[in-house]
């Protein structure tokens, strides 16, 4: 009964707490858009000013809608000539053009505007000879650092290797395309696996897993083929 009572408290644990985190988190989030929103908003223009209650998500309502028009006036000709103008006068600014580039760059790779984003999933030696780490492709070595890594011969790719449990910073490697080894796996089950401690298993690792194992154990081991007699001179 009490083994029953254990299993059944953990149980509820593992199933309460990831829902619990996911909802605090989202209701985190919407009062913090609340609170920077509706502060901006003219009081004639607030609903809560005619309503005996507060409305939550008002605020993430209007920043969404923002946004959409922001988007939607950017795709036209006069926003990109908009658009246009104001990065010019941006690169006219010492400092603040490099944070605007690094943080454009940031944004259209993490939001999947380029194609060639985080698509692979590779092991790649680090931080020592026999240890392996889970790293994302992201980009292609080219000039000075293909010269110098691939000698000017091998393909070199840039690998970004996430740190555990916070996969959002990391190290960012070059290294020849054929140190790197491909893995069957998506970037979603890659980030699940480092987030986790390496505690969720993608499911197809397991079976290769499985397989070696099974080749490895005792008895299993094909026997060596007879020589063939050496015809006589």
């Amino acid at each position: 009964m009490l083994r029953w009572l254990r299993n059944s408290f953990l149980t509820g644990i593992i199933v309460a707490t990831p829902v619990t985190v996911t909802v605090l988190l989202i209701y985190t989030f919407i009062n913090f858009v609340d609170s920077t929103i509706k502060p901006l908003i003219p009081d004639r223009y607030n609903p809560e000013t005619y309503l005996p209650f507060a409305l939550p998500g008002m605020g993430l309502i209007i920043a969404v809608l923002g946004l959409t028009l922001l988007g939607a006036l950017a795709a036209n000709i006069f926003g990109r000539s908009l658009l246009a103008v104001g990065e010019r006068i941006v690169n006219t600014m010492p400092l603040v053009r490099n944070i605007y580039g690094a943080l454009k760059q940031l944004v259209e790779t993490a939001l999947g505007a380029q194609n060639n984003a985080f698509k692979d999933v590779v092991l790649v030696e680090y931080p020592m000879p026999g240890s392996y780490a889970v790293a994302f492709v992201a980009s292609h070595g080219k000039g000075a650092i293909r010269q110098h890594v691939g000698k000017g011969k091998e393909e070199v790719i840039g690998v970004f290797v996430p740190t555990t449990p916070n996969p959002t910073s990391g190290f960012l490697l070059f290294v020849p395309r054929s140190k790197a080894i491909p893995l069957d796996i998506s970037i979603e089950e890659a980030a699940k696996l480092i987030i986790s401690f390496g505690l969720v298993t993608p499911d197809r690792l397991p079976e290769a897993a499985s397989l070696a194992s099974d080749s490895d154990a005792p008895g299993e081991t094909p026997e060596p083929e007879p020589a063939e007699p050496a015809e006589p001179r």
